[in-house]
């Protein structure tokens, strides 16, 4: 089978093998895969909410749009996490996750707190199932390191948005693949692609870790700005943990976007 589509030696493709493994995680407790308690849903009503594009820093509040109405897409954001918090403060969200369980989680929040979402599986390496200028935002936390191509994601996300809708999106800056599991020691160059030669993953590794990959500055900020998006802000963030966090040493971006009128 094409390394492209598709595991090595097997014939399962990487996205759905990506799939299985973020299931795992969660049943294992992935902090990323536990959805939101009701007195957050609870506090997230009065105002009082953070929400997380990348491990440690809230997004800032200028990033959203007005809330009330506010047609919001959760790209890869499945999980409950963030989808409810703009449920509660007004807005109409759609949630497209390819990992059966982090959508489950969404669709068990909003049954517990009595709204509704609408919750689509899919993948972003496909062509985004909605209309042109569907939305009003997309909130996209980091997830793309579990894709091979980004450019495409970006001119989906500006077709599916309307004029002078917002992407805001977290990304790995690749810093992670390219250290051992302590952080100190360099073992690696880029890019990293476990399909593309090396580095190769074992099979330990591929069942552990997922099929993931890094992605350049051009790919992920200059490939929105080829699309056709204007960049009005972006931040750093560190792991939050380990020894490259305890350097300050950034290993995640954050950008707010913009669709021109």
């Amino acid at each position: 089978m094409n390394q492209k589509n598709g595991i090595s030696g097997t014939c399962v493709s990487y996205v759905d093998h990506n799939a299985g493994t973020i299931d795992r995680w969660i049943e294992e407790g992935w902090e990323w895969g536990r959805p939101i308690s009701h007195e957050e849903f609870e506090e997230a009503r009065n105002g009082r909410f953070s929400m997380l594009l990348t491990p440690t820093k809230p997004v800032p509040a200028s990033w959203y749009l007005p809330f009330e109405g506010c047609r919001v897409l959760g790209l890869a954001s499945g999980g409950g996490q963030q989808m409810p918090i703009f449920t509660a403060l007004g807005a109409c969200c759609t949630v497209l996750d390819y990992s059966p369980r982090q959508l489950r989680s969404e669709e068990e929040v909003a049954r517990r707190e009595g709204y509704s979402i609408k919750t689509v599986r899919a993948s972003m390496t496909d062509p985004l199932p909605f209309a042109d200028a569907s939305f009003d935002l997309i909130f996209h936390p980091v997830s793309n390191c579990y894709i091979e191509e980004v450019e495409p994601v970006w001119r989906e996300c500006f077709r599916v948005l309307r004029p002078g809708g917002r992407l805001l999106a977290g990304m790995d800056n690749g810093i992670n693949y390219i250290v051992d599991a302590s952080g100190q020691h360099i073992v690696r160059g880029l890019p990293y692609n476990p399909l593309k030669g090396h580095p190769q993953l074992t099979p330990e590794e591929l069942e552990e870790e997922g099929c993931q990959f890094s992605h350049t500055l051009e790919e992920q900020l200059g490939g929105q700005l080829k699309t056709g998006f204007r960049l009005l802000d972006l931040y750093e963030d560190t792991n939050g943990y380990g020894f490259l966090h305890q350097q300050n040493i950034p290993t995640f971006w954050a950008s707010l976007a913009e669709k021109p009128l």
